[in-house]
């Protein structure tokens, strides 16, 4: 099929790719000419496994494409929507702008028949909105067909998704888009990967819960971990025993600095404020408190930071080992990482941090910082030493080596992925979060 996807940042450029090597002929479109061309040469301008090779296996084909003219949209059966909605400034309401103005930008390309897909996550209540405007000013019909990507498997996860959720309107126009939406997920649909057919507003709301679930569950193991502190519990012991319960299960039960990136956090806070415009705040008025949680954490790693440190980081060198806010990715939006960087800096810390991927991203935010890309400069020296993204070369780092680098070995694990009784054998003073 002919397909467009209108804005090609992280969620526009992975699914244009994995469309175009499904088999699909497609045309990325984005208004900054920049990422446009580096697109165009085959060079994604952010980092995430597996994508360069379907971008450039794709393009070599002759089935993948970029422009910054929406015109070049026109033709295609198909025009997806993956623009950000970014929390707006001074607020917790997602700001709609891009959206909006992709569909206005987006009207006069468009024939009968057509099919605009919303992948952008939405208050509830968008989708029905714009496809009034979409039928009255085209014929064209809408359908909102949300991504759960995660960041560092989002190929995989768009060529193989755990499941498909389709919102389309009642009657004919639902049809034609569940007809159309089949074919293109086709490869998928074959592999027996589960499909939801319902209406818009369930398909808005299926994203926003499943991203308010992951952080609760989250921000409920961190709640844990600050009574596991204060009674001398530990709390991955704690997670192993519930994780058990099938009930419960095992995965996101990993107590540390918290969640961040460009989803979860700014999505819970839009839910919220969307909920209060329904007059059903109350509702989810637990997620204020999931978001308080997650911040607290952050200000733990950097309390006990200053706490090994005699109270005061002046002057100290603390090697922050992560800055994105997950491995795989280099990713800082809202990452609690960077955070802990900077707030050790401001307290007068000498803050050395390094990352695998996401040096330069975090020195655009924070020029302030010192960045190294050697892990043994960054260690050099440090009078303490702080794991707040959990990459493999830092999980697996050997707390003998680092010991000789090091002045004075002590270390503050915030995502809990050391093994403590490994570094507490080679000399060191190790610091977990909820753990003894």
């Amino acid at each position: 099929m002919r397909i467009s996807v209108i804005g090609c940042g992280y969620l526009g450029a992975v699914h244009a790719s994995a469309m175009a090597e499904l088999g699909h002929d497609v045309v990325g479109i984005d208004v900054d000419a920049a990422k446009i061309a580096q697109l165009a040469i085959g060079k994604p301008p952010f980092f995430e496994p597996g994508l360069p090779e379907v971008l450039t296996s794709a393009m070599n084909n002759g089935r993948l494409r970029f422009s910054t003219d929406i015109a070049d949209a026109a033709g295609s059966q198909v025009h997806f929507i993956a623009v950000g909605t970014p929390q707006k400034p001074g607020g917790y309401s997602a700001d709609l702008r891009y959206v909006d103005a992709s569909i206005e930008s987006l009207l006069p390309h468009l024939s009968d028949g057509d099919l605009v897909v919303g992948k952008s996550t939405v208050p509830v209540g968008t989708a029905a909105r714009l496809a009034e405007l979409i039928e009255a000013g085209s014929g064209a019909s809408l359908a909102w067909n949300p991504e759960f990507l995660r960041e560092g498997f989002a190929v995989q996860d768009t060529i193989s998704p755990d499941r498909l959720v389709y919102g389309v309107a009642p009657g004919s126009r639902g049809e034609h888009a569940t007809e159309l939406l089949n074919e293109i997920y086709a490869t998928a649909l074959a592999a027996d990967t589960p499909l939801v057919i319902t209406d818009y507003a369930t398909a808005e709301l299926v994203k926003v819960a499943a991203n308010a679930f992951l952080a609760t569950k989250i921000s409920f193991i961190n709640a844990m971990a600050e009574i596991a502190e204060v009674t001398g519990a530990d709390v991955t012991q704690l997670a192993d025993a519930i994780g058990y319960d099938g009930r419960i299960g095992r995965r996101f039960l990993g107590a540390g600095v918290g969640f961040g990136g460009g989803c979860l956090p700014k999505d819970i806070r839009a839910f919220t404020a969307r909920a209060e415009e329904l007059g059903r705040g109350e509702s989810v008025a637990f997620l204020k408190e999931i978001d308080k949680i997650n911040l607290r954490r952050r200000q733990r790693v950097v309390d006990l930071t200053v706490g090994a440190l005699g109270a005061s980081v002046y002057n100290a060198k603390v090697a922050v080992l992560g800055l994105s806010f997950k491995p795989h990715s280099d990713d800082v939006r809202d990452s609690p990482a960077l955070d802990v960087a900077v707030q050790l800096r401001g307290l007068g810390a000498d803050v050395v941090a390094t990352d695998p991927q996401a040096i330069d991203n975090s020195r655009a935010r924070h020029p302030q910082l010192q960045y190294s890309q050697s892990l043994e400069d960054t260690l050099q020296g440090a009078d303490a030493v702080v794991l707040v993204t959990e990459w493999p070369e830092f999980r697996h780092l050997d707390p003998v080596w680092a010991g000789s680098l090091v002045k004075t070995k002590t270390v503050i694990d915030g995502r809990n992925a050391l093994d403590p009784a490994a570094w507490r054998a080679a000399g060191w003073t190790y610091h977990g979060l909820g753990r003894p």
